[in-house]
């Protein structure tokens, strides 16, 4: 029995091995990408759903229209809004939102420059659409509109709370005005509509809103903290609250499902843009890929109908900005489940919790990812302090162990018994060693993964040469102190009886360095 014990250990550290090197290829192979396509000018394009005839359902899947016809871009001008929080650039042809720069959250490390997250560059694209599909207009299968605008500029003061701004379009009778409201201290964007019927005759219309971009990852991440973590579409159903849609996904198959309230995302590292519906709407989620390299994820609302001489009103939200928790929940149900925790989130969450009340007294994510570490290691030093004991006892056994194997070094079967029954009247378990620290793995995976998705360490500095607590060591000291300790806790241990894995067990400090040394986050 003892052997087989042994036996699985063995395959679990080899396994454990494998999987390491594995990780560290894929690592590797991202910081040394395959040189791609550049973009061409079809990127200029911008694809617009096709509104549904009147006898169409919303899930009928030709809602979407074909992409071999998409229409040709529009002059436009550009109209810059600036909050506490956000600079925006809207594009007067269709209404979109082209470029977002989060004004709290610098670019790099000791820069003034923001980070800028939707944006219109050719190769990085990155935008948010919206548009009334209608046979009539704004938005046709053919165009998108080209609203008037009474300035190109503006700023929200400090006297105010909201800022709206209106872009007009007017057609034989029909006007419509849609309206961008913006909050202090928020990321959300009130995205709304007002109809107004001045015609004799009936007006239909859906609302459609999307989100389209290159699959091109974001520049400051690389290594294994870009490997883990995830780039690409999400989408919220009250059936499924969080259901992820990669850019592979996207090439494999399209997205056409009819949800009820929910949200439709396009997610990267510590940042997440969402739009979402009115409470209580039905909508037809659908992903396209487009010919010229844009994924598109977004929704087209139910027809909205308006009477001769009636007006009639809608909005959605636009979400982007960082990922916070906090601020995600407060925009729509579920949201905050773009901070992908893993399976261990309900350890993840309590972890952050206390995390974040630390850094309110303190006011270092630094020391207080420390106090968080000290406090989870106290709780855990029960089971610790029991592994110890047990590896303790093992250490002490390992001469009379040694002493057997010459005795019964021509029978196996004698000399596990003779081990078990050393271990019985020692009163000593070889798993209970291991147990406990099965037990701790979930915390730490948890912990881990909090470490990971906190945008709040993001620039973060903590004491000495630690100036971002989301980079590496730029020095390597704290990879090479992990190593060091490693190894001596593992001198303190007995050495294991394979002499194979005796020999891995003395290399994973090693691995383990490498890897926290030039795997993370450059």
């Amino acid at each position: 029995m003892i052997d087989t014990i042994f036996d699985y250990v063995r395959y679990g550290l080899y396994a454990t091995l494998v999987l390491l090197c594995f990780m560290m290829f894929q690592a590797w192979d991202k910081d040394h990408p395959k040189p791609e396509m550049s973009a061409d000018k079809s990127l200029s394009e911008r694809f617009v759903p096709m509104m549904p005839s009147a006898t169409e359902e919303v899930h009928t899947p030709s809602i979407v229209k074909s992409l071999d016809t998409a229409p040709q871009e529009m002059p436009g001008q550009v109209v810059t809004v600036t909050t506490d929080l956000l600079k925006v650039k809207i594009d007067t042809h269709g209404g979109d939102i082209v470029e977002t720069a989060l004004l709290k959250y610098p670019n790099e490390l000791g820069g003034t420059a923001p980070i800028v997250l939707l944006n219109d560059d050719p190769n990085t694209r990155y935008i948010a659409e919206s548009g009334l599909l209608s046979k009539r207009g704004p938005d046709t299968k053919d165009k998108q509109a080209t609203y008037t605008i009474d300035q190109k500029t503006y700023a929200l003061t400090n006297d105010q709370n909201a800022l709206t701004v209106i872009f007009k379009w007017n057609n034989d009778g029909l006007a419509i005005n849609k309206t961008f409201t913006f909050a202090r201290g928020s990321y959300e964007i009130k995205v709304g509509y007002q109809i107004a019927n001045n015609t004799a005759q009936v007006h239909e219309g859906n609302l459609y809103t999307q989100l389209m971009r290159t699959n091109s990852p974001p520049p400051n991440t690389s290594g294994f903290i870009n490997l883990a973590t995830y780039f690409g579409a999400a989408y919220s159903s009250t059936s499924a609250p969080f259901t992820k849609i990669s850019f592979k996904d996207m090439d494999k198959a399209n997205l056409n499902t009819t949800i009820e309230d929910g949200w439709a995302a396009m997610i990267q590292h510590y940042f997440v843009s969402a739009w979402i519906p009115p409470q209580t709407a039905t909508s037809n989620y659908y992903t396209r890929v487009l010919p010229n390299g844009l994924y598109a994820i977004g929704m087209v609302g139910k027809p909205l109908v308006v009477q001769p001489q009636q007006s009639v009103s809608t909005e959605s939200k636009l979400y982007v900005g960082p990922a916070i928790t906090d601020q995600l929940e407060k925009a729509a149900p579920g949201l905050k489940l773009t901070v992908d925790y893993g399976w261990f989130w309900y350890l993840s969450v309590i972890i952050f919790w206390l995390m974040q009340k630390i850094y309110d007294v303190i006011g270092n994510w630094g020391w207080s990812i420390v106090i968080v570490t000290i406090i989870i290691k106290i709780i855990l030093y029960p089971l610790s302090a029991k592994s110890f004991r047990s590896m303790a006892g093992m250490k002490k056994l390992q001469p009379k162990i040694e002493a057997l194997k010459k005795r019964y070094e021509d029978d196996r079967q004698k000399m596990t018994q003779a081990t078990l029954e050393l271990y019985r009247q020692e009163k000593v378990n070889p798993m209970s060693g291991c147990l406990p620290i099965l037990v701790q793995i979930p915390v730490f995976i948890a912990l881990y993964w909090v470490l990971v998705e906190s945008v709040q360490l993001r620039l973060a500095p903590f004491v000495l040469w630690i100036h971002d607590l989301s980079q590496q060591d730029p020095y390597y000291i704290l990879p090479l102190l992990m190593g060091v300790s490693m190894f001596l806790q593992q001198r303190l241990n007995p050495p294991p009886p394979d002499p194979v894995q005796a020999k891995v067990m003395m290399l994973m400090p090693v691995i383990f360095t490498v890897m926290f040394a030039f795997s993370i986050s450059k």
